[in-house]
């Protein structure tokens, strides 16, 4: 990815659209378009898309791809000033990643009603139960994340 770019004025809306980038790519690598990027202390430090049907690989999600290679980016597997701004709610899988990775703050766009982990069907996020929790944002930019994916989804059919 190079250097990490300046992020340090750029909105939840303009990391959205970074995100987006990143989900047209996933597209338009037969890939479910679903986009992740990384910021850290300003800077955006990840920009990923699912990988799934390339890697043949089911983790291979936009946001845990994202979240590994800002680890190894800054040296550390703890993200605490992290955000993670991605396209579709994260799964499980992926909203549990953020906690083991102490991640600040999450952004997505589209809501995922059949297996959304931060908002939709659990909120790992705000669970005192679990070791950390981070702050949410949600539907930025939903109308174009959610037509992303309807748009790849009816092209199937």
């Amino acid at each position: 990815m190079g250097e990490a770019a300046d992020a340090s004025t750029l909105s939840d809306h303009d990391l959205m659209g970074l995100a987006l980038e990143q989900a047209r790519l996933a597209g338009e690598q037969g890939e479910v378009p679903i986009g992740a990027v990384v910021v850290i202390d300003g800077k955006v430090v990840a920009r990923r898309h699912n990988e799934r049907e390339q890697s043949q690989d089911p983790t291979s999600h936009a946001e845990l791809l994202a979240v590994r290679d800002a680890a190894a980016a800054v040296g550390s597997w703890r993200l605490e000033n992290a955000t993670v701004v991605v396209t579709l709610e994260p799964c499980a899988m992926c909203a549990g990643l953020m906690v083991n990775a102490r991640v600040g703050r999450v952004v997505f766009g589209a809501r995922s009603y059949e297996n959304g982990a931060c908002g939709s069907l659990y909120h790992l996020g705000s669970d005192p139960r679990l070791n950390h929790e981070f702050t949410t944002t949600s539907d930025v930019r939903v109308e174009e994340c959610s037509e992303l994916l309807s748009s790849y989804f009816a092209s199937l059919r």
